[in-house]
């Protein structure tokens, strides 16, 4: 290109300028087909990035692609006569040129081109999981308090990080709620990466995904296969029937785990009981504890979850507290 060529003729076709975005959590070479249109149809396929993934396979299928970091004005000049310039942008989205052609175009002394942002790939629902195991991968390798963690030491951050997700739920806060879970799935991903660590046994995040996925397939006969459901206790049904034969349980209590909130864990114990058929009264005994059981039971049967109603209860209880300081204040 000459940045000294003659002017074109106020009669010239302006021509088009194509600018060109992929995503990079796509494969390379996966674009869509206007995008391949373009890329047939251009005149000159620029790319200022010699490293670019896609220029591989571009070339692969007969483009020719040209390394050239071009200016806006050259661009311009190269699109004269009706021609057309795809330009394949770089990760940073070719900032300098776009605001070169926007410059050009604002001073009014230019004829431009027809300009056209055309994304070449999108990103799937989900993508933006595959940043989080990239950036995950290089703290552990790269933070000296990360690349120190076990399973164990990360153990009490993930009950911390439940309950605050709890908290913004029964809040109501939808920011907090966001974050918060941004929170537990970092716990999932970092625990992932510790595991693949493990000289013996490793596992990977998308072992613990392709697991969820086969136990939610599995347990789902109603969506992903012939049974049906129509109400909320019939998958309720087929979850526990399916999981009674994964498990193969010798108990309904197997599987509780006794380390949850002692409301909890009662509430747990009364619903597989109920929901099993077996008719166990409370256990009889004296104190606080054989009482609060029996509220635990007599709520699940309610269908109230006797966690949650206490902690409702509790914060009644904590604006109480703050409104006798602001009176005692006074």
């Amino acid at each position: 290109m000459n940045a000294h060529s003659p002017a074109p003729s106020p009669e010239a076709d302006p021509g088009r300028v194509v600018l060109l975005t992929t995503s990079h959590r796509v494969a390379p070479g996966l674009l869509s087909w206007p995008a391949w249109q373009a890329l047939h149809a251009a005149d000159r396929v620029l790319c200022a990035d010699g490293a670019h993934p896609q220029l591989p396979y571009l070339r692969e299928a007969g483009t020719p692609v040209e390394e050239a970091a071009p200016t806006a004005e050259e661009i311009v000049d190269a699109c004269v006569g009706g021609r057309t310039v795809v330009v394949v942008a770089t990760g940073e989205g070719e900032p300098a040129l776009t605001d070169g052609l926007a410059r050009l175009a604002g001073s009014g002394r230019v004829r431009m081109p027809e300009l056209e942002l055309l994304p070449a790939s999108y990103d799937l629902p989900g993508a933006r999981l595959l940043d989080l195991v990239q950036v995950m991968d290089r703290i552990r390798a790269e933070c000296p308090w990360s690349s120190r963690q076990t399973h164990k030491g990360l153990a009490k951050y993930g009950i911390e990080e439940a309950y605050e997700l709890v908290e913004a739920i029964e809040e109501g806060d939808r920011d907090e709620l966001r974050e918060e879970l941004g929170d537990v799935l970092l716990q999932v991903v970092f625990h992932a990466r510790i595991a693949e660590e493990h000289p013996q046994e490793p596992f990977s995040v998308d072992d613990v995904a392709g697991g969820i996925v086969a136990k939610l397939i599995h347990r789902h006969p109603h969506v992903f296969g012939e049974e049906t459901a129509d109400t909320p206790d019939d998958v309720k049904a087929h979850w526990l029937r399916t999981k009674a034969e994964e498990k193969r349980r010798s108990s309904v209590t197997e599987g509780v785990p006794l380390g949850q909130p002692g409301l909890a864990l009662s509430a747990k114990l009364a619903s597989r009981a109920r929901t099993a058929g077996l008719d166990v009264p409370v256990p009889a005994g004296e104190g606080v504890g054989y009482e609060l059981l029996g509220l635990a039971v007599r709520a699940e049967a309610a269908g109230v979850d006797p966690e949650a109603a206490l902690r409702a209860a509790a914060r009644v209880y904590r604006d109480a507290i703050r409104a006798a300081e602001g009176q005692g204040g006074d």
